[in-house]
């Protein structure tokens, strides 16, 4: 080669090289959204989230919160600005220590940029000073999931809450560990997930702190303020914590408080079926208020007051806690995958009417099978691998969600798809899933072909043929009483939870 062809040569590759550099080094705005195909504006991009620090003081008058949120991130790009989920009012914004610029892209977007560009790799701990009334605020056609106002409020709401109360990266795949303090009027409890470390009371506040050293998503924080009487204690070796709101309805409450004092031993029968419990503590929290459903905040599930309108109702608190599991532990990548969720808490209650010795699986599958005709599109019709925007939570997703994983156990047997769920948590505590990526486990730890059985189950919107491909031959032909019984109580649970979504 010429020594005047090198050069040029020579020329090329340094031209390439730092185009490449420039490529690699070039800083922007992190995205609006995470990626989320149902909810483009919810989640971040540009950052990941190790912990949230908040200090939440709630004025009962005017339903008010001041809030100062400190924020640890990563930054997974160069970033000249990133967003957070907020739709209260910011009034100081600081990065790493200095003070940032910061506006509203939109009602849920809060556009900050920092003073110098944060590199990729780089920590940044952001602080927001923030305030204003979340319960009158709307937002893309969505009531304030906010419940409650006064002397009794809840910060509790699937798929949206968090934006309502603090700022963040609202979306499940991007989870972090939390402390929380809670200042409150001296008398009032103020609840919240995981480990209360102190409770103490300065001059006419009360100060709550709590802890959460588990990844939490960040619909899944929660904050109960009211009047409740607080039952604490240890049981099986592990702390638990039952709140009932004292103005709840006497009868409802006494049946809320004996059904979650056995919150303990159901999480231990869990921790057989689905592997070792994900978090520190349990418990639950019942409030006076009546608002249709309940919530899987992790470790310690919110419920309304009506699930124990006809007395004791153990299968809601199987399915909260279940939850525990399927939504907390390990999250949806995206909200189309939904069922991950909310069909594996709903088949919990399967199990453990077995367990319990009212029904078997097999059982409840036939009774629900028999139950849905053909002709019952809106059951049928309903596509478990993507149920649509704002249809999260169809009845659907529940129901035929749990028979879906009941025909699984019929056709591979209780052991194999045992395994699975234990495999799928354990690879997956912490993060996230998808149900493609489970329904490649299945696969795998089965040594079969589910190809079809998961497309008839899922995808199809049609009822399932009577095949042994499909999970559904070999079932009971009559239902007992108390099958029917236990199925009609798990929908009636489902049609409750349904509600959840604030549409």
């Amino acid at each position: 080669m010429s020594s005047r062809r090198f050069a040029r040569v020579a020329a090329v590759g340094a031209t390439l090289s730092l185009t490449t550099a420039t490529v690699a080094y070039a800083a922007g705005p992190g995205s609006a959204g995470i990626g989320d195909p149902y909810y483009p504006t919810y989640g971040n991009g540009g950052y990941d989230v190790s912990h949230y620090a908040l200090d939440i003081t709630y004025v009962p008058a005017g339903t008010t919160i001041k809030g100062k949120a400190t924020i640890t991130a990563t930054a997974t790009q160069d970033l000249t600005s990133f967003n957070l989920d907020l739709l209260l009012s910011a009034s100081a914004v600081t990065v790493n220590g200095k003070t940032a610029s910061f506006r509203k892209s939109d009602p849920h977007e809060l556009v900050v940029t920092p003073a110098s560009v944060i590199r990729k790799g780089a920590t940044m701990t952001i602080t927001v000073a923030y305030s204003g009334q979340p319960r009158g605020i709307s937002y893309g056609g969505v009531p304030s999931p906010w419940i409650g106002s006064g002397t009794e409020a809840l910060a509790l709401g699937e798929p949206e809450i968090a934006a309502w109360w603090y700022p963040s990266n609202d979306h499940p795949r991007d989870k972090a560990t939390y402390d929380m303090t809670f200042r409150v009027p001296t008398g009032l409890e103020a609840i919240g997930n995981g480990t209360l470390v102190s409770k103490t009371t300065s001059g006419t506040t009360d100060v709550w702190k709590w802890s959460m050293p588990q990844p939490m998503a960040t619909y899944l924080a929660f904050m109960a303020i009211g009047q409740y009487s607080v039952a604490k204690g240890t049981s099986g070796g592990r702390p638990y914590l039952v709140a009932i709101a004292q103005k709840a309805g006497a009868g409802m409450a006494a049946a809320a408080k004996a059904d979650l004092m056995k919150t303990p031993s159901i999480i231990n029968w869990e921790a057989s079926q689905f592997g070792p419990y994900p978090f520190d503590t349990v418990g639950g929290v019942v409030p006076s208020m009546s608002f249709g459903y309940a919530l899987e905040t992790q470790s310690r599930p919110v419920y309304t007051p009506d699930f124990w309108a006809g007395g004791s109702n153990l299968f809601v608190v199987v399915h909260e806690n279940a939850h525990q599991w399927f939504g907390d532990a390990v999250s949806v990548h995206n909200w189309k995958d939904i069922w991950l969720n909310e069909g594996f808490a709903t088949f919990a209650e399967y199990l453990y009417a077995e367990h319990a010795g009212v029904a078997t699986t097999n059982e409840l599958l036939a009774q629900n099978y028999q139950q849905y005709a053909a002709t019952d599109t809106w059951f049928w019709g309903v596509r478990l691998t993507d149920p649509g925007k704002h249809n999260e939570f169809d009845g659907a997703v529940y129901d035929r969600g749990a028979m879906t994983l009941a025909a699984l156990r019929n056709r591979l047997g209780a052991p194999t798809v045992s395994k699975i769920l234990k495999t799928w948590v354990a690879n997956r505590k912490g993060g996230d899933g998808t149900v493609v990526q489970f329904e490649a486990l299945a696969a795998q730890i089965s040594g079969q072909d589910l190809s079809g059985f998961f497309q008839h189950w899922l995808v199809d919107r049609t009822k399932p043929a009577k095949t042994a491909e499909n999970g559904l031959t070999g079932l009971p032909t009559v239902a007992t009483r108390s099958a029917i019984a236990a199925a009609d109580q798990i929908t009636a649970n489902a049609r409750m939870l349904a509600s959840r979504q604030h549409r």
